[in-house]
This record gives C-alpha cells, sequence and structure tokens, in this order.
C-alpha cells in the first residue's frame, strides 16, 4: 500500500509539472488574419491555366491537370510587406510553390502570372522554402548550402511555412529551420498565389497539393519579424544563379569607376557623375546633352550581345543607352554617336512628341528612328525600369519591363530608309558597325542606373 501511495504521489506531481509546463509556454499572440474563410473562394481568382482547386474540410486542395500550363489561385488583395505562416502537404511526385508580390499584367507576356515563389520541391533536390523568380530570372536563393533546411521538409506530411516579406528583404523557415534570406528589390507589392504546377505524360492527373491555416500580418511587422541565423544573398548588381549559368557579366560593378571612361576621354569624367548606394547616377546639369561630365562608355566592345540595365528617372528627364559607338569619330565632336535606347520622361519632355516619325523619341524607342510599342508598362518616375536589349548579328530588339516593345534588322533595306529620312544621314552606314562601346548617356538630366550585365552571344546568325 505504501508503495501505491508512493507511485501515485510520483504519477501526480508529474502531471502537476507537465501542467505547469504548458502553462509556461509562450503563446502565440500574434494577431493573424485568415487569407482563407474555409467555406468558399471569395477574394481568391484563377489564373494562368486550369487546374482545378476545392475545398475540403477547412482545406484548399489543388488538383493537376494534362495540357495546362502552371496554375495559380491568387488573392484578389495586392500585398506589400507582410508575414505569412500556412502549412501544406504535396504528393511526393509534384512540384509546386507559393507567390508572393506577384503579378499578372497584359503587357508582360499577355498576363503570364510572374513574380517571387516559395519553392515547394518534394525531390530529392530538397529546395523546399527557397526562392525561385517565375517566369522572370529563375533561381534567387537555392538550399544548396543549407543541409539543415533541406532536411526539415517532411515527406508526404504536412508541412510549416513562415514568409517575411518586408521591404526589399524576403525570409523563410521551414518547419521552424530558417531556409532562405533574400534581399532583392525587383517588386515590391503583388498578389499571393497557390501553384498547381503543369504536368507531364509521365504524371499521374488529378495529383494533389493541399493547403490550409493561412495566416498573414501586415501590421507592427517589425515586433512580430524573426531574425534569421543565414547570410543573406543580395541580388543589386550581382548575377543570380541562372544569370552565372548563362554567362552574363556584370558591366559595372556597383561601386567603382572600372571598365567605364568617358566617351571623349582616357578616364572616368571628374565630374558629372555619381556613385552613391549601388546606384550610378549622372547628375542634373541644367544644360544640354553632354554638358556636364559628359557621357561615359565601356572601354570593351561588344559585338553580338544581350544587354541588361535598370535605370530611373527624375521628372521630365532625357538620358539613352546606346550601343555600337565608335568613341574615335567622336572626341571633340558634340555627341556620341550610336544607336540608342532612348530613356525619356514621355509625359513632361517635348521631345516625346518629336522626332523623324511622331513618338521615335519617346521611352524604349529606337532614337528618331523607330517608335516603341505606345502598350508598354512604364513604371512611374522615381521607381526603377528595366531596360533589355538583344542583338545577335543584324537581328536587334528593344525590351522594357519585360515586354519586347521593337524589332528591326540592321543594315536591312527598311532600315536604311529610317536612316536616310532621318538626322543621322549624314553618317555613312550608321549603325551597322560590327561592334561598338555602349553608352551611358548624360543629357544634363539627373537619371540613374544600376544593375547593368551582359551576355556575350556566341552563337552568330
Amino acid at each position: 500500500m505504501n508503495n501505491l501511495k508512493k507511485n501515485l504521489g510520483h504519477i501526480t506531481l508529474a502531471i502537476v509539472f507537465l501542467l505547469f509546463l504548458g502553462a509556461c509556454e509562450e503563446k502565440d499572440t500574434t494577431p493573424w488574419k485568415s487569407l482563407f474563410n474555409g467555406s468558399n473562394f471569395d477574394g481568391w481568382t484563377i489564373k494562368g491555366g486550369e487546374a482545378t482547386y476545392e475545398i475540403r474540410d477547412d482545406i484548399i486542395v489543388g488538383k493537376t491537370v494534362f495540357n495546362t500550363p502552371n496554375t495559380f489561385l491568387t488573392t484578389d488583395i495586392l500585398y506589400s510587406d507582410f508575414i505569412m505562416e500556412l502549412e501544406y502537404k504535396v504528393d511526393s511526385s509534384m512540384n509546386s510553390g507559393i507567390q508572393i508580390r506577384s503579378n499578372s499584367l497584359p503587357s508582360y507576356r499577355n498576363g503570364t502570372v510572374h513574380g517571387y515563389q516559395i519553392e515547394i520541391d518534394p525531390s530529392a533536390r530538397a529546395w523546399s522554402a527557397g526562392i525561385y523568380d517565375e517566369q522572370r530570372r529563375g533561381w534567387l536563393y537555392t538550399l544548396d548550402n543549407n543541409p539543415t533546411a533541406q532536411k526539415a521538409f517532411k515527406q508526404n506530411e504536412w508541412n510549416h511555412y513562415r514568409i517575411e516579406a518586408i521591404g526589399d528583404t524576403i525570409k523563410t523557415w521551414i518547419n521552424g529551420v530558417a531556409a532562405a534570406y533574400l534581399i532583392d528589390d525587383k517588386t515590391d507589392k503583388g498578389f499571393i498565389g497557390l501553384q498547381v504546377h503543369s504536368i507531364g505524360k509521365d504524371k499521374k492527373e488529378g495529383t494533389e497539393i493541399q493547403w490550409k491555416n493561412i495566416n498573414i500580418l501586415t501590421d507592427n511587422l517589425e515586433k512580430y519579424s524573426r531574425k534569421s541565423n543565414l547570410t543573406p544573398v543580395i541580388t543589386k548588381n550581382a548575377l543570380t544563379i541562372d544569370e552565372t549559368k548563362s554567362g552574363y557579366k556584370m558591366l559595372w560593378d556597383g561601386n567603382s569607376t572600372e571598365g567605364w571612361r568617358g566617351a571623349r576621354l582616357d578616364e572616368f569624367p571628374e565630374n558629372g557623375w555619381e556613385i552613391e548606394n549601388g546606384e550610378l547616377t549622372v547628375l542634373a546639369s541644367g544644360g544640354g546633352e553632354s554638358s556636364a561630365g559628359g557621357d561615359i562608355v565601356t572601354k570593351e566592345l561588344f559585338e553580338n550581345f544581350e544587354l541588361q540595365v535598370d535605370f530611373k528617372l527624375t521628372k521630365g528627364a532625357n538620358s539613352g543607352i546606346k550601343y555600337y559607338v565608335n568613341t574615335d569619330l567622336n572626341k571633340g565632336e558634340g555627341s556620341s554617336i550610336g544607336l540608342e535606347y532612348q530613356i525619356l520622361d514621355d509625359a513632361v519632355h517635348p521631345d516625346a512628341k518629336l522626332g523623324n516619325h511622331e513618338g521615335s523619341r519617346t521611352i524604349s524607342s529606337l532614337y528618331d528612328l523607330i517608335k516603341a510599342n505606345p502598350n508598354k508598362h512604364v513604371n512611374p518616375i522615381g521607381s526603377w525600369n528595366h531596360a533589355r536589349i538583344l542583338s545577335d548579328s543584324t537581328h536587334v530588339e528593344h525590351w522594357l519591363n519585360g515586354m519586347k516593345v521593337l524589332e528591326y534588322e540592321r543594315g536591312s533595306e527598311a532600315y536604311k530608309v529610317l536612316v536616310s529620312e532621318s538626322k543621322y544621314k549624314v553618317w555613312p552606314n550608321f549603325g551597322e558597325a560590327k561592334q561598338g562601346h555602349i553608352l551611358l548617356q548624360d543629357h544634363g538630366d539627373r537619371v540613374s542606373f544600376k544593375n547593368i550585365k551582359i551576355k556575350p552571344i556566341l552563337n552568330k546568325k
């Protein structure tokens, strides 16, 4: 009897101790708001493909469908800064993801969903909670160097994600383990989307992925944000994973004048340009073209290439990106001559209504020769826009913010007619050089540049 009393006493103490521990556990006091009401898809819209979504016991269930592209169940509300937590269970044969700060714009590939994706990857690669840039730049943050996070994924079980998107910083956790830490300012606002990936004929139609307990916080984020023990990947003035693989190189390192000089100088201009916070800025001088520091050019010559540049305009500003520039012709002679991707505040600057053909001096046009597509998407003054110039042999394309706005053939009869009708007619064989410098223009207005990168094209037509 004494032993029984003694054992009962120990059991009672153990129960009291466990209750005490439970009372001491820190409760989640975060004022979460649910993104899903549990009964219908009010506030959500399907974009992209034709995969199906249904509701089962307060759970969103997505099912794969043959012959359809990636499908996304997206929030109608666009979110900028937020903290989100959710759970998902995915079939081991699938790939999926959670879109954040994503968009679907008519000007971008006819509405293709694009933006940051928090990866769901049950494959042996195990990059779940890594960060992918859907339909844009590809991989931004993989889990190759984070085996702890790779092992945190639970196959065929519920997994928990925490996602923080605050300012230019995105951090993720999988089942409580820090997975990704990215600093990138490409997009600051967009919808949240639940992806059902497209499948090949080797996969099973109707394969499921499930999501539940989808909660978000948009206020007082500093109070609830968590520190990460990871080293951040910073994309500003740096190559992404896929850009490195495809052969890109940085054309400007983000902090020095290395690789650049004045268009009519042997060195970089002493005045007129500023390097600060990873931005290369031509300063306003109140004058005309090349009135202060003057244009700057790459020391290297380029033949076939794909060039990317982010640029930011101030109100009423004028500038440009020139290519196939021959500076030997320009020393001491006015402006540097070359084909020009126009940079302009179309709403304010009078040049927008001028040119050989009306509109051929608007933003992203081939200056004075070919007008860019008027349906182009231009980000507001003070925001960053993305220019892309592809030149492969004689074929040239201008892109703005992911949209191809014009294309032409250098040296073609149609091209020569345009030149003959423009101010460039006084330069023999204008724009037909085999190679030349890349130039950033000083037109007397404040314009900033960053993320200047180039990929030589080796397979010539």
